[in-house]
């Protein structure tokens, strides 16, 4: 599994109210996604970035969700491009649920020298 965590600056002057309206008008798309795993909505407390955590089954699925066009609607929304980095999946754990969940290496790993 990858995990893709996506920053962009806030809209300027937007509430957090606004974020997340903004967020909600675009559930019905994510959650339409057959490749995606989970996503989380994210907005730092100071209000000045946000971004999405998501979860897929590999970095090609979370790319072809985050096109060109949708960088395009990023960057047309708050001014700036977005800032996209790519992780290894380990484990997860959610204490909710009482679930632990280990994955497999990711093939996607670029195999790199211990420092």
């Amino acid at each position: 599994m990858i995990l893709e965590l996506v920053e962009f600056n806030s809209p300027k002057g937007a509430t957090r109210e606004q974020v997340a309206a903004d967020a909600r008008s675009v559930f019905a798309k994510w959650q339409g996604n057959k490749d995606l795993v989970s996503k989380a909505f994210v907005l730092e407390l100071n209000g000045k970035s946000g971004g999405g955590v998501y979860v897929w089954p590999s970095v090609e699925a979370a790319q072809r969700a985050h096109n060109e066009e949708w960088r395009q609607r990023v960057i047309k929304r708050t001014g700036a491009a977005p800032t996209i980095r790519y992780f290894d999946l380990l484990a997860m754990i959610d204490n909710a649920h009482g679930e632990l969940k280990e994955f497999p290496e990711a093939p996607e790993m670029i195999k790199q020298p211990a420092a």
